[in-house]
C-alpha cells in the first residue's frame, strides 16, 4: 500500500486558503498561489487602515472642533489650550460629540474654559 504524505494536511489548507479569498476578482480566488499572494497583501492592507482609521477619525474630531470653536468666537488652538489650562480632561472625540448632539453643554465647556483663559491671561 502507498504511503501517504501530507495529503489531508495539504487539502484542508488549500481548503482554508480558498474559503479566504472567496470573493476576490479573477484568477485570485481560483488558483493557490495568487491567492497566498492576495492573503497577505490583505492583512498587510488592513494592518495598515486599522491605523490610518485612527488618524482619520481624530482629524474629523478635530475639523468638527474646530468649527463649532469658530462660531463661538473661538480658534482651536485657544480653545484645546483653555481646556487645559482649566484643567478640563475631555478628549476630542467626546468633545466633538457634544458639540454635535447636545450644544448647550458644548457652550457651558465653552463658558468655563473662557473663563479659565481670562484668569490665566
Amino acid at each position: 500500500m502507498p504511503r501517504a504524505r501530507k495529503g489531508a494536511a495539504r487539502h484542508a489548507k488549500r481548503k482554508k486558503i480558498m474559503k479566504a479569498v472567496r470573493g476576490y476578482y479573477g484568477a485570485t480566488s481560483r488558483r493557490k498561489k495568487l491567492a497566498i499572494t492576495a492573503i497577505i497583501r490583505a492583512g498587510v492592507y488592513a494592518a495598515r487602515d486599522r491605523r490610518q482609521r485612527k488618524r482619520d477619525f481624530r482629524s474629523l474630531w478635530i475639523t468638527r472642533l474646530s468649527a463649532a470653536c469658530r462660531q463661538r468666537g473661538f480658534r482651536y488652538s485657544q480653545f484645546i489650550r483653555a481646556l487645559d489650562d482649566a484643567g478640563i480632561a475631555l478628549n476630542r472625540k467626546i468633545l466633538s460629540d457634544l458639540a454635535i448632539v447636545d450644544p448647550a453643554a458644548f457652550d457651558a465647556v465653552v463658558a468655563r474654559a473662557g473663563l479659565a483663559a481670562v484668569a490665566s491671561a
